[in-house]
């Protein structure tokens, strides 16, 4: 071997372990964001007394959730187990909603005086639309899936 070729052979260098550490942090929140980012192509538009239309809610098709004169008009029902909650803003038109609060994940579990309330921080939503009417989360409720038949309503 030649003093040139040896001259030349440099050691590879060290891996330290800050870099391990920073390679699995970022490979850990890939796989998080790809495991959460499913849901972002909620739907809005159809209402009426038929349906309410989105990407959320627990849904198992034809699962009936409760008679129609079981939600109070201009206001709601929560289903718990379901992670859903049922408004009716006017008579005739029923919306859903999950559970899920936007501002910390915490379970809704109350609707009172056409608001749909988290107990945790106080935020308060619209039974109408599911937006915010006080914070502190800052965006609206995800719509649920749900159905009209007669005077069942179940979800879709």
């Amino acid at each position: 071997m030649s003093s040139e070729s040896l001259q030349s052979a440099q050691p590879a260098p060290a891996i330290c372990r800050r870099t391990i550490l920073a390679a699995l942090g970022v490979a850990g929140a890939t796989a998080a964001l790809t495991a959460c980012g499913g849901s972002d192509d909620s739907s809005s538009g159809s209402s009426g007394a038929s349906e309410s239309s989105s990407s959320a809610g627990s849904g198992g098709g034809g699962e009936a959730l409760a008679k129609t004169s079981e939600i109070p008009e201009g206001g709601g029902k929560v289903f718990a187990d379901q992670k859903v909650v049922v408004t009716q803003p006017t008579a005739g038109e029923f919306k859903a909603f999950s559970t899920v609060c936007p501002h910390q994940n915490q379970q809704i579990n109350a609707v009172d005086k056409g608001l749909i309330t988290c107990p945790a921080h106080g935020s308060q939503f619209s039974v109408t639309d599911g937006s915010v009417e006080k914070g502190p989360a800052t965006s609206a409720l995800t719509t649920a899936n749900i159905k009209v038949e007669g005077d069942s309503i179940m979800l879709a």
